[in-house]
């Protein structure tokens, strides 16, 4: 155990994509540090495993069904987890979408789905907890980027321009919603292992070898890795952190553009 197990006691997370890859762990890693969490997701049924693990561990979490790019259906989130629980303290915004596709051949409805639930569902969602946030004083958003969001991004341009969005805004909401209590800060993930991304891109034994050589401490992340990050941004230590960007990648943007996924 890296931080105290009551660190976020009671507290009450919104974690949008909560219930796989990262985002999963990340849910888990709230709950085994007092938060209750409620897990957005277009299908809650697949999200009972998580749902029951986090009950074991002693705190409440309920899955509420929401397309992340529909305002209407975002509200509904944060209606049902104040019905639920009474307040917001924490928002991840975690959900993403991406594949694999030069800018040459990007049809723009692939261009705008991405965009659509990267940088307007990040917007949706914070805009959504506002209102809340503001009346109870207090909050913590945590938004998910990604190291190309400030570099070249072949093959994930889409991506990377949205991510690049998402940054942006994290500094600019982090400056005008500070006056309220609420600090927005940002975790950029490299590689990680168990996550969709890799998977798609570099899961190919080659390709792995290569993408782990481009990385100083020669391994892959974990996904924990990224959820501790959140928790630190989350605790009183981080109290005077906002609009800040943790990058948890290994050293591997600063070695080499995307990774050699480019070569």
């Amino acid at each position: 155990m890296i931080f105290q197990q009551d660190l976020l006691k009671d507290q009450v997370a919104i974690v949008t994509g909560g219930g796989t890859g990262i985002g999963e762990v990340i849910s888990t890693e709230l709950a085994k540090h007092g938060a209750h969490v409620v897990i957005t997701s277009r299908d809650p049924e697949h999200h009972k495993e998580i749902i029951q693990k986090i009950e074991k561990l002693g705190r409440r979490a309920i899955a509420v069904p929401a397309d992340i790019r529909q305002p209407d259906q975002v509200q509904a989130v944060v209606d049902r987890t104040i019905k639920e629980f009474g307040k917001v303290d924490i928002l991840v915004n975690n959900a993403a979408g991406n594949f694999v596709c030069a800018m040459e051949q990007l049809s723009y409805n692939g261009w705008k789905a991405v965009i659509d639930i990267v940088l307007n569902g990040t917007y949706i969602a914070s805009k959504a907890v506002l209102p809340v946030m503001k009346e109870q004083g207090h909050g913590n958003i945590v938004n998910i980027g990604a190291t190309y969001m400030w570099m070249a991004a072949p093959y994930v341009g889409h991506s990377g321009a949205a991510k690049a969005g998402v940054l942006n805004m994290t500094r600019t909401l982090a400056v005008e919603w500070a006056r309220y209590g609420i600090r927005v800060n940002i975790v950029t993930p490299g590689p990680i292992e168990e996550t969709e991304g890799v998977r798609r891109l570099v899961d190919e034994s080659r390709m792995r070898e290569k993408v782990i050589n481009h990385i100083p401490l020669n391994r892959l992340g974990k996904r924990e890795e990224i959820a501790w990050a959140i928790l630190y941004l989350l605790s009183p230590a981080a109290a005077y952190i906002t609009g800040n960007n943790i990058v948890v990648d290994g050293g591997a943007w600063l070695n080499a553009s995307h990774y050699g996924l480019g070569d």
